[in-house]
């Protein structure tokens, strides 16, 4: 009897324990701009669910990339790393199984948290992608864009890919089972778009009428004078390419950005879904929800469309974090802290009591979303993008609170960029060769140098 006693005891702990693990929703929206959200100030665009977490959780208003293209980024956001030390540098090579190891899914996993993953995976071919799947508990990930559309020809449901993400989350949230902590990464493909395709940026046949009745403007960079500033190469580079696809008459323009806009509330209205059934079940009280974007997007700025470069359209994105545990009066406050994907590992480590590997690179957001002050927190952080050079010039630089060096790794003779954000947030006036700068360009040249030895 006293055996059996003792046994019921250490059960009984050890579910309490897991009770009062937190459970973690990441949500990854695919070359979502900084901007294009309620929360973030667009007046058009509808994100009710999204804006509803926002005032419920904390907002970064400075997040960024340490490389915007899905693949780095996205081993950037699982191993806490910058591009140089995880070395994801194309869409063939996926993580190693001792990379995989120290995740966060592999670790939570590890500390017994039930692992799920729905959607784009984008680390790897379809070789890598598939081996991954064992990795999890629950699998439902895709290789590539995830789908070659939006709504597969044929489907005469015309079901979205991004519905059918939401479904499968919600099919992993039901197959929850008390006491057992878990941590659920959806990766939506919308809303990049299908790259070729006649509509490439097909919305839910529900969406469909949304904004037929308003004018979308066009970013304020999206003129010929700004695509006059940039370097002859990315001039002929895949973004102008792809701006041709898009943004080279007004009536195309105007229907991308609607799609676009359509798109981000299908979103928008997944993550209803969740937070309803995470409320139905229980379990929102005790779920920390993350939700961010892999990358920027420039929506025809500077003459160019998609991301990669280091200018702000590309590098920055939205980033919310929900923890139940914040009391009301710290809940929906907007942080000027320079946050980035690499932050994001080591944040819902610490959040879960697991300790953060030594070779991840971030650092934890919990004590800014906790409401502490943190004395020395970052004000630069080092860029690079060395992914396909023969169409995207390589670009790599420093970005401090107020200065910003860009630096052309292929260009000859050597092509530079230097801006004061601070008088010149739209990154109009190259300050290189200005005399009264040239002490600051050594100095982010110095940083540029020590970056990128250190975070090797």
């Amino acid at each position: 009897m006293k055996i059996f006693l003792l046994g019921l005891m250490m059960l009984t702990g050890s579910l309490l324990h897991g009770a009062e693990r937190p459970n973690v929703v990441f949500l990854l929206v695919d070359d979502w701009r900084w901007n294009a959200a309620g929360f973030m100030g667009d007046k058009i665009v509808k994100t009710p669910h999204m804006d509803a977490l926002a005032k419920e959780g904390v907002v970064f208003e400075n997040a960024f990339v340490t490389t915007s293209i899905c693949s780095v980024s996205r081993a950037s956001i699982l191993t806490g790393q910058w591009e140089r030390r995880h070395g994801i540098v194309d869409f063939k090579t996926g993580l190693t199984d001792a990379q995989w190891a120290e995740t966060y899914p592999g670790l939570m996993r590890k500390a017994g948290y039930r692992t799920g993953f729905v959607g784009k995976y984008g680390v790897g071919d379809v070789k890598a992608t598939e081996e991954r799947g064992a990795s999890f508990d629950f699998w439902r990930g895709q290789a590539g864009q995830g789908t070659k559309f939006f709504i597969e020809p044929g489907d005469s449901t015309r079901k979205h890919a991004t519905a059918r993400y939401g479904d499968e989350a919600l099919e992993f949230l039901q197959g929850v089972e008390k006491g057992q902590p878990f941590c659920l990464s959806v990766s939506f493909s919308a809303v990049h778009a299908r790259d070729g395709q006649a509509t490439e940026f097909e919305p839910d046949p529900r969406d469909e009428d949304l904004y037929s009745d308003v004018e979308i403007p066009l970013p304020v960079l999206a003129t010929e004078e700004a695509f006059a500033k940039v370097p002859e190469f990315v001039k002929t580079s895949e973004g102008r390419r792809r701006w041709e696809w898009r943004f080279d008459e007004a009536k195309k323009a105007q229907g991308i950005l609607k799609d676009y806009y359509r798109l981000v509330t299908g979103v928008d209205r997944e993550v209803g879904r969740l937070r309803e059934v995470l409320r139905e079940r229980g379990l929102a009280e005790n779920t920390v929800v993350v939700v961010t974007s892999d990358n920027g997007y420039a929506l025809g700025d500077r003459g160019l469309a998609d991301k990669w470069f280091m200018w702000e359209e590309d590098i920055r994105v939205p980033l919310v974090v929900y923890d139940p545990r914040l009391e009301e009066g710290q809940r929906g406050r907007r942080l000027k802290e320079m946050v980035l994907n690499v932050d994001l590992a080591p944040t819902m480590l610490e959040r879960v009591g697991i300790e953060v590997p030594k070779g991840m690179q971030g650092r934890s957001l919990v004590p800014l979303v906790s409401g502490e002050s943190v004395a020395d927190w970052r004000g630069e952080f080092f860029y690079e993008h060395h992914v396909l050079p023969g169409r995207i010039p390589p670009v790599e630089g420093v970005r401090t609170d107020r200065w910003k060096y860009i630096r052309w790794m292929g260009s000859d003779p050597l092509v530079e960029e230097l801006y004061d954000l601070e008088s010149d947030p739209l990154e109009q006036r190259n300050l290189v060769g200005v005399s009264e700068h040239a002490e600051m360009l050594e100095e982010l040249r110095g940083k540029w140098r020590e970056y990128g030895e250190r975070l090797r």
